[in-house]
């Protein structure tokens, strides 16, 4: 044998790890369909049998509660508990763990258990959390597949709260844990870790610049950058970019205030010692560190010696104990600039008294110097700020009701209404931001409703647009939007342009006739118009068939309605209707994918909800791009078949638009958009638009596009699942 083969690896070096490219790194303007895929279901190891929520009816919630406040005071020797108490280590766990959630497009939160996966789970700003879910890990071991990790780790920070005094508003499980990161999650365009903000704004001067749809101001930071802007302190300029990123994450500035006193009112950061000492995160770690990261050289079995955040201290005198002891300190000393023994930048109180000093968090004979952060200082010099600050001073009960609701919106933002909420500690308040919706009549006629429909002289493309455009504001990314609530007809809905105002008015007036006349939903009527005409569709083109249809839709109100946050859900354009609301930087076929993802569709059923949505005379304002089709009206694989003939070429015109050409002749037969050849031109999608466009496959397409379209108008229907 060849001595050189001797040490030849029979894989490719590095195919296989981070260090190996993929195979779509050499063509970087290859559409990417994974966003599509991130869940799939072979990455789940429960099997397709598994319910969640038949194993927590088995949980025994006392029990587990019980648990983790004993857990709370276990200190472990491996990792040392500040004062002998993991509470506000669990706090933290659980805040990043829902922090990360950005209200432009639903995604981050704690819904899913992302924390334990890059990556969050190295993030910076999430150091040695990998250390808290460790010591969770017991009770997970323990009471298994009756409680996930998602709401393992979001009861935990609130317990935590609780052994230390704090009366919380409530809880909910019902998070079902992913098994894969979902990396194809947009976080930024940064290329390392704490990169300065300015590539994130226009100008870092205005907050509300920041690009959407981010929320963090920087890499790997859950909010804002502790010691300023930068890493320069100036307590205004950080109160400008508090108030953005929190804005963005759902809170107004009442909220925001209670969230930053009352998450530093107790535990401490951690920066007594040498950062540059860490060991890699966890991503990077060494085989030998099982998954953790940060690995102090330094700790010696002593909390005292922890490195984080590279800030030293505790915000308040008793950092174990829920009380008004933050705004004590905050507001009764002046504060000056210093450095922790890691060299961050920080505030400390100007000649404090020894009681109001904190022990050491492993020395308790020892007294230490509390700190601020510049996010903390904000809370004193900035006028608003200052205002809610003084006003919860004066009354700690009001304080305390602020926070626990502040910190329940945190934790539960991202579940979607309330009837996604499950256990004993559910809340029985009705909060506008679980965007509330009464329930709805199932005692009324379907097929009379239906014949009213059909005797309306609404158009197939009025019924089927007037449904889709409810259904799509749907974003499985925190469950909010879809046809539920028939909140088109309400502001800001009925103004969006999306939606053709004008038309939609007409359509709607006819549909709230019928809805009045029978009994029924406007919701349900809406939807069952566009069923009624996907019917005729496929009636047209051959096929009888109906469409499945689940009666008990409700209707929402002004009151029940918060305009501002459903402002976020406007469709900025939909590839379904062949729209765009002006030109972007994003291309036409990138904003479907993602369109398509929040919406919980697969790579299959984008493709075909598409091509069956260009025959039915869907798209917005009347134009014919991408109507491949003598017989619109009629759900032909048309689209298919004329995408995929050869008899034809594909020429750009200009803005995006495109003319096809009988190659023959050159005369023009139709026209369109990227929305449209991006279904030709990707290779994964084109093997689907072939599948469509075989002979044999006319009624696929028909049962296709019915099993999708019953999606999208089920999806936020969470009483069905």
């Amino acid at each position: 044998m060849d001595g050189n083969d001797m040490g030849k690896c029979p894989v490719m070096h590095g195919g296989n790890t981070a260090t190996g490219n993929s195979n779509m790194e050499w063509w970087p303007k290859s559409l990417n369909l994974e966003i599509l895929h991130q869940h799939d279901t072979k990455t789940n190891p429960m099997g397709p049998d598994f319910d969640y929520r038949e194993e927590l009816k088995k949980l025994d919630v006392e029990a587990l509660k019980k648990d983790l406040t004993a857990l709370m005071t276990d200190s472990q020797d491996w990792w040392p508990a500040d004062w002998g108490h993991y509470g506000g280590l669990m706090i933290r766990m659980a805040w990043h763990s829902a922090g990360s959630y950005r209200l432009a497009d639903g995604r981050g939160g704690g819904g899913h258990g992302n924390i334990r996966f890059a990556p969050l789970n190295s993030w910076p700003d999430n150091g040695n959390l990998d250390k808290a879910r460790r010591i969770l890990w017991p009770l997970k071991k323990k009471y298994g597949n009756k409680v996930s990790w998602a709401d393992l780790i979001l009861l935990a920070g609130t317990m935590a709260y609780e052994s230390m005094g704090l009366k919380t508003f409530g809880f909910s499980f019902g998070r079902e844990d992913i098994w894969h990161p979902e990396k194809d999650t947009y976080w930024g365009a940064e290329k390392e870790w704490l990169a300065p903000s300015d590539s994130r704004y226009e100008s870092v001067e205005n907050p509300a610049t920041m690009e959407n749809p981010l929320a963090a101001v920087q890499m790997g930071l859950i909010y804002v950058n502790p010691e300023g802007v930068n890493g320069q302190p100036d307590p205004l300029k950080t109160a400008g970019q508090v108030r953005e990123t929190f804005a963005r994450m759902a809170m107004n500035d009442e909220e925001t205030a209670a969230l930053t006193c009352g998450g530093h009112t107790v535990g401490k950061a951690h920066g007594n010692g040498d950062a540059e000492a860490l060991g890699a995160e966890p991503e990077a770690a060494e085989i030998e560190n099982q998954g953790f990261g940060w690995v102090n050289p330094n700790l010696d079995g002593k909390a005292t010696n922890a490195v984080t955040s590279g800030i030293e201290g505790a915000w308040t005198t008793n950092p174990t104990k829920w009380d008004m002891g933050y705004f004590k300190l905050l507001f009764g000393y002046d504060w000056e600039l210093t450095k922790s023994p890691a060299g961050a930048q920080q505030w400390k109180p100007i000649d404090i008294k020894q009681e109001d000093m904190p022990v050491d968090s492993t020395d308790p004979s020892k007294r230490v110097m509390p700190m601020m952060t510049d996010a903390d200082m904000a809370m004193k010099m900035d006028p608003t700020y200052r205002a809610i600050c003084e006003k919860f001073m004066a009354d700690q009960a009001y304080f305390d009701d602020c926070f626990a609701r502040a910190w329940f919106k945190l934790t539960h933002r991202d579940m979607g209404p309330k009837s996604n909420y499950f256990g004993p500690d559910v809340p029985q308040e009705d909060l506008i931001w679980q965007d509330p919706i009464p329930a709805g009549s199932t005692g009324y006629d379907v097929a009379a409703v239906k014949a009213k429909i059909s005797d309306s002289g609404l158009s197939l493309g009025d019924m089927v647009a007037t449904a889709w455009d409810s259904a799509r504001t749907f974003r499985g990314s925190d469950l909010r939007g879809g046809a539920n609530g028939a909140r088109i007809r309400l502001a800001p809905q009925k103004d969006w342009d999306g939606n053709e105002p004008e038309r939609l008015a007409r359509v709607l007036a006819v549909l709230e006739g019928i809805a009045s006349e029978t009994g029924a939903s406007l919701a349900d009527v809406i939807v069952l118009a566009g069923n009624l005409g996907v019917e005729q569709a496929a009636k047209a083109a051959g096929f009888d068939i109906e469409v499945p249809f689940a009666p008990g839709r409700g209707d929402a109100t002004a009151e029940m309605t918060d305009a501002a946050s459903f402002d976020v859900l406007e469709p900025l354009a939909d590839g379904f209707r062949n729209w765009m609301k002006k030109d972007y930087v994003v291309t036409a076929e990138e904003m479907l994918l993602d369109r398509s993802q929040l919406m919980g569709l697969s790579a299959h059923e984008m493709t075909v909800l598409v091509g069956g949505m260009r025959m039915l005379g869907t798209n917005h304002g009347g134009t014919k791009h991408g109507v491949f089709t003598e017989t619109e009206g009629a759900l032909t694989n048309d689209f298919f078949v004329n995408l995929t003939d050869m008899a034809n070429t594909w020429n750009p015109v200009d803005n995006g638009i495109y003319e096809v050409r009988d190659r023959a002749t050159g005369k023009v037969k139709w026209t369109a958009t990227r929305a449209d050849l991006v279904f030709g031109s990707n290779s994964i999608l084109r093997a689907y638009a072939e599948v469509y466009a075989q002979d044999d496959n006319k009624g696929k397409l028909v049962r296709d596009f019915v099993a999708a379209w019953t999606k999208v108008m089920n999806a936020d229907r969470f009483d069905l699942a």
